[in-house]
């Protein structure tokens, strides 16, 4: 078992106290669920898109990306280059909706357009691709921290859980605004510090990880065939971040609901770029300490073997069939334990902690929000009062950060956990998106087509998810797209086939 020195240990627990203060410190404004769920509106601009960054910047970011990169090359770097072409429609489009709309909820709108049908279809969608999310970044923090102390991943996910729970419950949309602008400046900063040593402790510097990165062909982006849909090539990672992001951005409670946070729409929007123009360099940041790792172990293969065998006994397989995809996530934790000096690991570990305590806590907040308003005050009480509403609030939070801890351990041994969160996110968005879009765009969509539409997208995402497990005998009528696809056509599908049935109606 490892075990972190005493310096480590308290940066760790210095930063999980300030992070519980700091809800204790807001809970003393949190009166009404207008204040619990939006800040009352007075979250200025510049500190909205660092929130927005934050969110974005997980922990399947800081440990998946390099994993990825150390594994394979750099192309799911594609999906942060989309990300400015969503962000384009999402400030000219989705901003002023909601800001015009007025309702805190994504998806009142969709009950509104074709029913309440639509409004909860929306909402379950939204709750089941935020518990995977949660569960994959809990798994992500245990994964880091186990192999920095040895300690058992459970016990790792339920205390810092408890941590997140407690100043999310207290402190609302507000603390976790704020806390998010201190976490995205401290996972940016533990992220250079990591690039940081691996360049000193490289021999021959950044020239010997760019011969060794192109002579291993690590900086390749992809196929860039417009007909090969079958693999991972440029333009269908392009297409998945396009659509996620767009997802992200217009359909997801997180993001709509700090819409509400900003002081004005002009505000709002400009928290959407900043939060790109963040993201970006630093998504990049993230595959060059992948690539600089790979080029590292290159030269240490005796280092290397270490991981290999810990990874070959967790798997009971034989070393030899392990491939750097099979082992990438671990190598940054382990060159951490190498050679990240003392004082710095805990500073490190609190960024990894960040960037997973920002997207749960926003997480379990919007989702708590989703509850009152979609579920609660549509199908049981619709005017509980406000101690009523603000005891929802807090339960759903709490239950909701539970939830998402048995997720997590539930997600135990998946190989990649960025491969992991991509599956789940296109499978479990449901291609809502393209529902909105319908609703938005297809103005004399009636609600007969919306809910065709849906059943067929349903059963597209259903046959493209679920062909791979089909017998032999079934082989040609599996799907011949990636699993990135299936977020793309699932909601292409929702939105072609409602406006083809809305045209053919008319005519």
């Amino acid at each position: 078992m490892q075990h972190l020195p005493l310096i480590d240990l308290i940066v760790i627990l210095v930063y999980l106290l300030s992070m519980v203060l700091v809800g204790v410190y807001f809970s003393r404004k949190n009166k009404n669920t207008k204040q619990f769920t939006t800040a009352s509106g007075s979250i200025p601009g510049w500190a909205l898109g660092i929130s927005l960054y934050a969110t974005f910047l997980s922990s399947n970011t800081f440990l998946g990306v390099p994993g990825k990169a150390f594994g394979s090359n750099w192309n799911s770097l594609v999906f942060s280059l989309s990300m400015p072409f969503a962000a384009y429609f999402a400030t000219r489009f989705f901003v002023p909706f909601y800001r015009t709309h007025g309702e805190v909820s994504a998806y009142t709108h969709l009950e509104k357009r074709f029913g309440a049908w639509a409004r909860t279809y929306a909402m379950i969608c939204f709750i089941l691709t935020q518990l995977a999310r949660m569960g994959s970044i809990f798994f992500g923090i245990a994964l880091t921290l186990q192999a920095l102390t040895g300690v058992d991943m459970k016990t790792i996910m339920v205390v810092t859980g408890i941590c997140i729970i407690i100043y999310t419950v207290l402190g609302g949309m507000e603390a976790v605004i704020w806390t998010e602008v201190v976490q995205g400046i401290i996972k940016t900063a533990g992220a250079l510090i990591v690039l940081g040593i691996i360049l000193y402790e490289m021999k021959g510097g950044v020239g010997e990880i760019f011969r060794i990165g192109v002579a291993d062909e690590k900086f390749g982006l992809g196929s860039f065939s417009l007909t090969d849909f079958s693999s991972s090539t440029f333009w269908v990672v392009f297409l998945y971040g396009f659509f996620i992001n767009l997802n992200n951005f217009g359909m997801d409670q997180n993001y709509v609901q700090r819409y509400h946070t900003a002081r004005s729409e002009k505000e709002a929007a400009r928290s959407v770029w900043l939060c790109v123009y963040w993201y970006l360099p630093v998504s990049l940041l993230f595959f060059i300490i992948g690539t600089a790792l790979y080029a590292y172990f290159s030269q240490h293969p005796e280092l290397l073997d270490v991981v290999k065998q810990q990874v070959a006994a967790e798997k009971n397989v034989d070393i030899n069939t392990l491939t750097p995809a099979d082992y990438g996530d671990k190598i940054l934790p382990y060159f951490m334990v190498l050679k990240v000096p003392k004082g710095l690991v805990g500073l490190i570990i609190a960024a990894i902690l960040s960037a997973a305590m920002s997207t749960i806590s926003s997480g379990m907040n919007s989702s708590a929000t989703v509850f009152l308003k979609d579920i609660y005050q549509r199908y049981i009480n619709p005017n509980p009062g406000p101690k009523k509403e603000m005891l929802i609030l807090y339960t759903v939070t709490a239950f909701t950060g539970i939830l998402s801890i048995v997720f997590g351990i539930a997600l135990i041994g998946v190989k990649s956990i960025l491969d992991m969160w991509w599956e789940l996110a296109g499978i479990l968005s449901g291609g809502m998106l393209g529902l909105f879009l319908l609703g938005m765009i297809a103005k004399k969509a009636r609600n007969a087509e919306a809910v065709t539409g849906t059943i067929v997208g349903i059963l597209v995402i259903l046959w493209m998810s679920l062909s791979k497990y089909f017998p032999a005998q079934w082989e040609h009528l599996k799907s011949p797209f990636h699993v990135n696809m299936i977020v793309v056509i699932g909601t292409l599908t929702i939105f072609l086939v409602g406006l083809l049935l809305t045209k053919a109606r008319r005519k």
